[in-house]
């Protein structure tokens, strides 16, 4: 449950945010993102109620992890089935802002659950329907069934390439070799390339608030230029170096020095860990300072899921894969897994570097 003061709220203008996030939640129906079971409002409250999450969030888990990150299997489970949650609110119109680990909660199968949408900004869009443009891509995955139980090797890792006929019943005699090898090349001169692909990226929004985590505002924020959709993919990439590296790209000693790091201070990559080229160009592409030059401005999670660091995810069947690490039952979970554990709690769990979750930004330019 998500109690909120409602005086404080007023006092801080925050009434219409809150009343954004309720509505936001209602209109949700992902495995990735929460399901707003009710809400309600005493004299002085207003609650929403959710799923819980058992696990707790990312930013605990992966200061339990060896060195406080995460592996990189580990690392493209976790921010794989984030991206379909962000390519599902992109979908809707709802530009997430808030993406930080201390915001991806683990479920009780171990899969995660995005959550907070009280920074999200809410806007038009229009999906549409398009041939892919990486005709390259599209034919390298294509396999084409000449009989059935056809299974190539790379159906396993690129489920679009199962084709209908291969399920279908041994009905016919078999045919010779001559036929077969007939029959292939007929239908691989007849094959259509590249598939068509969903594009629902609300590329016109544009927003003057000055909302975020300091560690995670894209440079575009800061600046006050206006912002669209592209932030998410900035933070997208800011979240997959943290969860890699154990630490974000441009932190500074305070606020107003990571401010000048967004802005000025040129991508870096720390000798340890070992982290693979794929990994660090998807972070290079993602955290591009000109918006317009960023992965994924135009085409949106299509493009980000097309790179080659997520080429062993198989994206139909996502949910059936088995996660990093499945919570245990247990009290220190169930407190693990509620508001209490985003409150600095260093002096109940040594070691333990929680990061204050209301460090954001919150000032509307008109």
């Amino acid at each position: 449950m998500k109690v909120m003061d409602k005086a404080l709220l007023a006092s801080r203008k925050k009434l219409l945010r809150a009343q954004t996030e309720r509505e936001i939640l209602q209109s949700l129906d992902h495995p990735f993102l929460p399901t707003l079971y009710t809400h309600f409002e005493t004299e002085k409250l207003s609650c929403l109620v959710m799923e819980f999450c058992p696990g707790g969030d990312l930013h605990a888990l992966r200061q339990r992890q060896p060195g406080k990150y995460f592996s990189e299997q580990a690392a493209r489970f976790y921010v794989a089935e984030v991206l379909l949650a962000l390519e599902y609110l992109h979908m809707l119109g709802i530009i997430y802002r808030d993406l930080k680990p201390e915001n991806v909660l683990v479920r009780e199968d171990g899969h995660i659950m995005l959550s907070d949408f009280d920074l999200s900004l809410r806007c038009s869009v229009s999906p549409t329907l398009v041939k892919s443009s990486n005709s390259t891509l599209a034919s390298k995955h294509s396999v084409y069934c000449a009989q059935p139980a056809c299974l190539q090797p790379t159906c396993v890792m690129q489920p679009d390439c199962i084709q209908p006929a291969c399920f279908g019943p041994r009905l016919f005699p078999s045919k010779s070799k001559k036929e077969k090898n007939s029959k292939i090349k007929s239908e691989t001169n007849q094959q259509v390339s590249p598939l068509p692909e969903l594009i629902a990226e609300p590329t016109n929004a544009r927003s003057m608030s000055f909302v975020g985590t300091h560690e995670y505002l894209a440079p575009e924020i800061i600046k006050g230029q206006g912002h669209g959709s592209a932030v998410d993919w900035w933070t997208f990439g800011i979240f997959l170096y943290e969860l890699l590296f154990g630490k974000t790209p441009f932190k500074g000693a305070e606020n107003r020095a990571t401010l000048f790091n967004v802005i000025g201070q040129p991508l870096r990559f720390p000798e340890y860990p070992n982290v693979s080229f794929a990994a660090k160009d998807l972070i290079r592409g993602l955290l591009v300072k000109e918006p317009q030059h960023r992965l994924a401005y135009r085409r949106g999670a299509t493009e980000v899921k097309q790179h080659p660091f997520f080429q062993s995810v198989n994206w139909a069947l996502i949910r059936c894969a088995n996660p990093p690490e499945v919570p245990k039952p247990s009290m220190t979970d169930f407190f693990a897994g509620t508001n209490m554990a985003k409150a600095p709690t260093n002096n109940l769990v040594p070691g333990l570097d929680v990061k204050p979750s209301g460090n954001y930004l919150e000032i509307d330019f008109f």
